[in-house]
């Protein structure tokens, strides 16, 4: 009978601590579950915020003008020589076309409030017309020229017209004016173009972000042809020839605290030895990819090694059985089936990279920088670095252009990341 008791008492206790057990797990699931949705919820969040700032910023405002290109105020001696209609009023032009198309405007306060409708750019927009096609000196056309910023925000919703004239930027007779164009077709929303071929401008209708772009594009094409060759012989040299003692284990030891050093630091190192030290160019993109090259560096070593250490042992074992010796069979065999893994390391370094701000402000890449760099040598800015500029820019219409180009730096970013998934899935071999 006590037999039976414990041995009933024994199966109660193993029931009741399975029960516990499947308690304890489903709480741990249920746990990561909540984890995971809150993870995914805080990212749409993220997301949408970013998005529903700036996807405005892909269109601008502009307003149709009917420009007659004077000859006598462009080119009065008639031989269309670039030095004259390049440094000719265009300005004028613009101010004249709304003059005509409002004039009951008569005081110089109306009129300068009337000229605000136009962002001073339109002139240039002007004269790049006229270089194009010089035969248009002596003709009119309708011309759609860049609406000033406060235009822009008030036709998209961004400064209400409910609100007292004295908490607007935009007077009454502005928007009177405004209706008026609009009511004659002649105030629209188009496509802005400038965003994407444009450079950095105090003003932001006329601000792009190619040239920051053209800076990224030239810092990361340094990065690449210095770190991958750099890396990989690295790891290849560590993996595979490097004798096993403390001189090895203290590199090793050395590359993996690298990879964890702030990035800033970095940007120190830049300063002091590329610039001081060997007085390279400031600001420019060979020293931005000479610092991200430091920094990239240790990533795309360890990275690497790991691909090498995942090719299988009896690859080496077969290929030095034929006869191959020590540098043929990691040239031919061992890294052929790394590169998938190195090559995934490097473009996620690269990402890395793209997205970095700090060691580039210690460097002077934070530089207000209007022209589109050409080659390594000029000065330029980063796609990260430009955000940074527009973040504390105190008009209101660079918040839209500081969401829209998060959203293109974060599409590189993916664009990036689903490249190194593609090469790896393409690339791989299976044994």
């Amino acid at each position: 009978m006590n037999k039976r008791s414990n041995k009933c008492s024994a199966a109660e206790r193993i029931n009741a601590g399975l029960t516990r057990r499947r308690a304890v797990e489903r709480l741990f699931r249920y746990t990561g579950l909540l984890a995971l949705l809150l993870g995914l919820t805080f990212l749409c969040v993220l997301f949408f915020s970013i998005i529903s700032k700036g996807y405005t910023a892909f269109q601008q405002t502009y307003i149709q003008l009917e420009i007659h290109f004077d000859e006598q105020k462009l080119d009065p001696s008639g031989e269309r020589v670039y030095e004259v209609l390049s440094t000719a009023d265009y300005g004028g032009l613009v101010k004249q076309s709304l003059r005509a198309a409002f004039p009951m405007v008569a005081s110089r306060q109306e009129q300068r409030l009337l000229y605000d409708l136009i962002s001073f750019g339109a002139a240039y927009q002007l004269r790049d017309r006229i270089l194009a096609d010089p035969a248009l000196v002596g003709q009119t056309s309708r011309v759609w020229v860049t609406a000033s910023d406060d235009v822009d925000m008030l036709v998209k919703g961004y400064i209400k017209r409910d609100v007292p004239e004295a908490e607007r930027r935009l007077r009454d007779v502005q928007l009177a004016w405004l209706d008026t164009l609009e009511t004659e077709a002649r105030l629209s929303l188009k496509f802005n173009t400038a965003f994407f071929t444009s450079g950095d401008s105090r003003e932001p209708e006329l601000a792009g972000i190619w040239g920051a772009l053209m800076g990224s594009i030239l810092t990361l094409s340094v990065t690449l042809a210095l770190s991958f060759p750099i890396g990989v012989a690295t790891a290849v040299y560590l993996e595979e020839f490097a004798p096993r003692n403390r001189w090895s284990d203290l590199i090793e030891v050395n590359i993996n605290n690298l990879a964890a050093v702030p990035s800033i630091v970095f940007g120190l190192l830049g300063l002091a030895v590329f610039i001081n030290f060997m007085s390279f160019p400031r600001s420019a993109s060979l020293v931005g990819g000479l610092v991200l090259t430091l920094m990239t560096l240790p990533t795309i070593i360890i990275a690497s090694r790991a691909a090498l250490r995942a090719v299988p042992p009896s690859i080496r074992e077969a290929a030095l059985g034929v006869g191959a010796s020590k540098m043929q069979t990691v040239f031919f065999h061992v890294l052929p089936l790394a590169l998938p893994g190195m090559l995934t390391g490097t473009i996620i370094g690269m990402a890395q990279a793209l997205g970095e701000t700090a060691p580039l402000l210690m460097i002077g890449m934070v530089a207000f920088i209007v022209d589109i760099p050409a080659n390594i040598f000029e000065p330029a800015t980063v796609l990260p670095v430009q955000i940074f500029l527009w973040v504390d820019s105190p008009e209101r219409a660079f918040i839209e252009r500081t969401s829209a180009a998060i959203m293109v730096l974060l599409g590189f970013l993916i664009a990036m990341n689903a490249l190194a998934v593609i090469l790896r899935k393409k690339l791989e071999r299976r044994w």
